[in-house]
C-alpha cells in the first residue's frame, strides 16, 4: 500500500499537487502516521524508508492533524464516517481489479517468511481514532475481536486456503445449479418441446420475458430477505424451491403451465447472484474477493459446456417410459440440484464465528483461527462490523444510488450492449435444428462458441485492464457484432448449413465486456456503500436488456428472421454511438472537475478535503474512469 501512495506522491508532485495527492491526506497522512502503534517504532521507521519523498509526506500529516483538530468538534459519527470515506475513495483511486481480470494481475509480493506478522495496520492500530471503529454490540463476531492480536503468514495463507474450500467452492457448485435450471430449456427445444406442447416462437419468447420480469422484479427484494433472515439461511431455500418447479417441468402440458413454470424459477432465483456475493464477503477481504467471483463467474460459463453434454446423454431417454426426452431432462437436472440446495443447507454456515451446528460439533475453526478470520477482516473493512448478519437493511441507499446521474451512462450501456447477440444465442439450439442437425448434434455444437466466448472476454478483460480503457473496447465488441449481424442479414436461404452455422459461431464467439463494466460501475461509484446497490441496478439493466433481446425474433419472421437481423443491425450501430458519447461524457466531467479545481487555491483545496460533505464520485477530487 505505501509503495502505491509514493508512487502517485513522485507522479504528482508537479503542478496539482494537493489534487492528485489527496492520498497523502486521506490515507497517506492517515496511514503513515496511524499504520503503526505509537510503540512500533520499527513499522514507522520500515514505512518512511519506503518513500523517498518524507517532505511530501510531512505536509500530508501535517494537513491531516489540523484536519483532525478540527473534526474534534464534530460528532463520532461524523468523523468515523469521513474517514471511511476517505479510505474508500483511496481504495478507489488505485488501478481497478475487475472481477476476472484478477487471474492475471497476480504479482509477485515481497518474499514473506512463514515467521513474519500479517496482521494488516489499520485506525485500530491508532488510540485517536480506534474508538470511531469499535464493532457493534449486535455484531455476531464481536467476542473475537482484538486489536491488539498478531498472526503469521504462516498461519494466514493455510487459513484462506480452508475458507477457499469451504466457501469458494460451494459458491461454484451453486451457481451451476442456477444456470443449469435456467437455461435447461435451450437443450429441451433441441427434443421437440415446443412442437410437442403446441407451442411456437412467440409462446417461447413470451416465456422467456417472463421468466426476466420475474427474476428482475425479485432482484431486491430477494436482497432484502437475505440480509434479514441471513444468507445461509435463504440462499438454500432458493435453490430447494427452484429446483422443485424445475423438476416439475416433468408434466408441463400446455402453454399456461409453461408460462407459470417460468415465472416461478424466475421469482426464486432472482437476488441468487447478489446474495452469494454478501455471504462470500463475510469470509474474504476486499482485495481477495475479486479472484473468487472470477471463480464465481467462470462457473457460469463452465455449465454452458456441461449442460449440451448432460442433454447428450438425458435427452436419449425419449420414449422411456412414454415420456419425451425433454422431460427425464427436467426432472433429472432438477433432482440434481435439488440435492446440492440441500446439500447447502448443511454447508452453508452464518458467520465465520458460527460454524458449530448438530452435524458439525467441532465447526469449521478453531477458536484461534477464528480470531485471525474476525480480525483480519475487520482491519480490512472496519465498516462490516456496522450490521448484524441477520439486521435488515432498508431502501436509502436505492434512493442514492438512483439519483446518481453520473452512473446513469452506464447503465444506459447495459441495456443495450449484448443485445445484438441476444436473439441468435437464445434461439441457437432451435436454429441448428431448423439447419437440419439432429437433437444430439445441436447440443454437441453449441458448445465450441461457449469456449471461445469465454476465451475472447478473458482476452478483452485483460486488454481493458492493460490499456486502462472501457468504452473502446465496448467498441470493440460491437465492431465484432457489426459485422458478424449483417452476414446473418444478407446469408441466402439456401447457404450450406455448415456456413449458416460457422457464422453464428462467429458472432457467439465475441468478447464479452460484461464483466469489464461490472468492474466500471464499481470503479466510478467510488464507495463501498453504494457500490453493492450500483451492480444490482446495473444487473437489472442488463436483465431489462434481455427482456427485449427476447422479442425481437418473431414468428411470422422465420425462419430467416430477416427483419430481427436487420433491427440487430441498427442495435449494434446505435452501441458504438452510445459508447463513444459516454466516453465524452465522463471526460466532460473530468475536464469540468479539473478547471474547477485548478481555480482553487492550496488552502481552498485542504479545505475543501478536510470540510466537505461531498461523497463518492460528487467529490470534486474524483476523477471518473473511461
Amino acid at each position: 500500500m505505501s509503495s502505491k501512495i509514493i508512487r502517485l506522491l513522485q507522479r504528482h508532485s508537479g503542478d496539482t499537487p494537493w489534487r492528485h495527492c489527496q492520498k497523502a491526506s486521506s490515507s497517506a497522512s492517515l496511514l503513515l502516521s496511524i499504520m503503526a502503534p505509537s510503540g512500533d517504532s520499527d513499522n514507522k521507521d520500515k514505512i518512511q524508508s519506503s518513500t523517498g519523498v518524507s517532505s511530501s509526506i510531512e505536509t500530508a500529516s501535517k494537513s491531516s492533524r489540523s484536519s483532525i483538530n478540527e473534526k474534534e468538534k464534530e460528532s463520532p459519527e461524523v468523523i468515523r464516517q469521513r474517514i471511511l470515506d476517505q479510505e474508500a475513495e483511496f481504495r478507489a483511486s488505485q488501478k481497478p481489479t475487475t472481477n476476472l481480470a484478477s487471474f492475471w494481475s497476480w504479482k509477485k509480493s515481497e518474499s514473506r517468511r512463514p515467521e513474519d506478522i500479517a496482521t494488516q495496520p489499520s485506525v485500530f492500530d491508532n488510540p485517536e481514532l480506534a474508538p470511531y471503529f469499535q464493532p457493534t454490540e449486535r455484531y455476531e463476531n464481536r467476542h473475537r475481536f482484538d486489536p491488539s492480536f498478531k498472526w503469521t503468514w504462516a498461519e494466514e495463507i493455510p487459513l484462506i486456503r480452508k475458507i477457499d474450500w469451504k466457501v469458494t467452492a460451494w459458491s461454484c457448485i451453486a451457481f451451476f445449479a442456477l444456470d443449469l435450471d435456467r437455461s435447461n430449456i435451450s437443450q429441451a427445444n433441441t427434443d421437440n418441446f415446443l412442437d410437442d406442447l403446441g407451442l411456437d416462437t412467440n409462446d417461447y419468447n413470451l416465456g422467456q420475458t417472463v421468466f426476466r420480469i420475474s427474476f428482475l422484479l425479485a432482484e431486491l427484494p430477494s436482497q432484502l430477505i437475505s440480509k434479514k433472515v441471513g444468507p445461509d439461511r435463504w440462499i438454500p431455500a432458493q435453490m430447494v424451491l427452484w429446483s422443485i418447479v424445475s423438476a416439475a417441468q416433468f408434466w408441463l402440458k400446455g402453454r399456461t403451465s409453461f408460462l407459470a413454470t417460468r415465472a416461478l424459477i424466475g421469482l426464486l432465483q432472482g437476488g441468487f447472484i447478489p446474495d452469494v456475493i454478501l455471504y462470500m464477503s463475510y469470509f474474504f477481504k476486499g482485495t481477495e474477493l475479486p479472484f473468487r467471483l472470477a471463480l464465481f463467474w467462470m462457473a457460469n460459463r463452465l455449465t454452458d459446456v456441461v449442460s449440451p453434454l448432460l442433454a447428450y446423454g438425458l435427452l436419449r431417454l425419449r420414449g422411456y417410459h412414454g415420456y419425451e426426452g425433454w422431460r427425464w431432462l427436467f426432472l433429472l437436472e432438477g433432482i440434481l440440484t435439488l440435492v446440492i440446495g440441500i446439500w447447502s443447507y448443511f454447508q452453508m454456515v452464518p458467520s465465520p464465528t458460527q460454524t458449530k451446528a448438530p452435524w458439525r460439533k467441532k465447526g469449521w475453526f478453531t477458536e484461534h483461527e477464528e480470531k485471525i478470520m474476525v480480525n483480519r477482516i475487520l482491519r480490512d473493512d472496519p465498516s462490516k462490523s456496522d450490521m448484524h448478519n441477520r439486521q435488515a437493511i432498508t431502501f436509502k441507499l436505492l434512493w442514492y444510488s438512483l439519483c446518481d446521474f453520473d452512473l446513469w451512462p452506464i447503465y444506459l450501456i447495459g441495456l443495450t450492449f449484448s443485445m445484438p447477440a441476444g436473439p441468435p444465442d437464445q434461439y441457437l439450439t432451435l436454429t441448428l435444428r431448423q439447419l437440419g442437425f439432429d437433437t444430439f448434434d445441436s447440443n454437441l455444437l453449441s458448445i465450441p462458441c461457449q469456449i471461445t466466448c469465454t476465451i475472447s472476454m478473458l482476452l478483452i478483460t485483460y486488454l481493458s485492464e492493460k490499456l486502462n480503457q472501457r468504452a473502446f473496447m465496448g467498441v470493440v465488441m460491437q465492431v465484432w457484432l457489426l459485422p458478424c449481424v449483417v452476414a446473418l442479414y444478407l446469408l441466402p436461404a439456401d447457404a450450406s448449413r455448415w456456413a449458416a452455422y460457422a457464422v453464428v459461431t462467429v458472432l457467439l464467439s465475441y468478447p464479452s465486456t460484461h464483466a469489464m463494466q461490472v468492474g466500471w460501475c464499481s470503479r466510478n461509484s467510488n464507495t463501498v456503500r453504494t457500490r453493492t446497490v450500483s451492480a444490482a441496478l446495473y444487473n437489472m439493466a442488463v436483465q431489462t436488456n434481455s427482456i427485449i433481446s427476447s422479442n425481437i425474433y418473431r414468428r411470422d419472421d422465420r425462419p430467416e428472421y430477416r427483419r430481427g437481423n436487420r433491427a440487430l443491425i441498427g442495435i449494434a450501430s446505435m452501441n458504438i454511438v452510445i459508447y463513444l458519447l459516454v466516453k465524452l461524457y465522463y471526460v466532460w466531467r473530468n475536464k469540468r472537475r479539473d478547471e474547477t479545481w485548478e481555480k482553487m487555491s492550496q488552502e481552498e483545496r485542504r479545505n475543501y478535503m478536510a470540510t466537505t460533505t461531498d461523497k463518492g464520485s460528487k467529490r470534486l477530487d474524483f476523477r471518473f474512469a473511461h
